[in-house]
């Protein structure tokens, strides 16, 4: 960040490079930012173009604050790559553990007891950024259709990760295990060679250090396999 931004801008810059993300950035505050930091123009069809740099975003505000976790990942590469600096990611470390449902996504630093884990949570397009908690039937027992963003927030949180464990919960071809896989394999390949075991545990009965655990054993078969 090499410009010398008001209070308020640099307030609304710092969250968003938060960890954890933030949900509070609003569309007003980030687009007076980008008039700060470069040129915006308002485009016919509702989008709205930043150019800096010699980088281009193109957006469309659809609700008070920026509550798309995609959404919020293009706008931090963005900045990275208009600020001359290697786009962040949400990761949290080398070799990541992602314990995921379809209610939320945690991603931890597997080498550490006690790390405390980033969380990605589905947001319904529809919804004016409420966060989607019936994603679950349980009459029919089928879950409701998450927004693809939530898989695709997930995959931008796992770049530049060298391992990558994923854990979940539930089983058949329905669950968001399944689902994040599918994504990665469609669109994310660089990340599938990272992605070296997936299992389904039952997160209710593991605390964290005994998911942290498991995702190590993971990694220390790769090394004897290896050697």
């Amino acid at each position: 960040m090499k410009e010398t931004l008001s209070h308020a801008h640099q307030v609304t810059y710092d969250s968003i490079f938060q960890h954890p993300i933030s949900h509070n950035v609003e569309w007003r505050q980030l687009i007076s930012l980008f008039g700060e930091l470069g040129q915006v123009e308002n485009e016919h069809n509702g989008n709205i173009r930043v150019s800096r740099n010699g980088q281009s975003l193109v957006m469309r505000p659809s609700t008070k604050d920026v509550t798309d976790m995609a959404e919020l990942m293009k706008i931090r590469h963005f900045l990275a790559a208009s600020d001359g600096e290697q786009a962040p990611t949400a990761r949290a470390g080398k070799n990541l553990l992602v314990v995921v449902d379809h209610r939320e996504a945690r991603i931890f630093e597997s080498e550490m007891s006690g790390t405390v884990p980033i969380t990605l949570i589905p947001y319904d397009p529809h919804g004016f950024g409420q966060h989607v908690h019936n994603v679950h039937d349980h009459a029919t027992g089928q879950h409701h259709p998450v927004p693809k963003s939530y898989f695709e927030g997930i995959a931008n949180a796992l770049l530049g990760a060298d391992q990558i464990v994923v854990f979940g919960v539930g089983s058949g071809s329905g669950t968001a295990m399944t689902e994040l896989m599918a994504e990665l394999w469609e669109n994310h390949k660089h990340l599938i060679e990272h992605v070296i075991g997936t299992a389904t545990v039952d997160e209710q009965h593991l605390t964290e250090n005994q998911l942290l655990a498991k995702a190590r054993e993971f990694y220390e078969s790769r090394t004897r396999a290896q050697s």
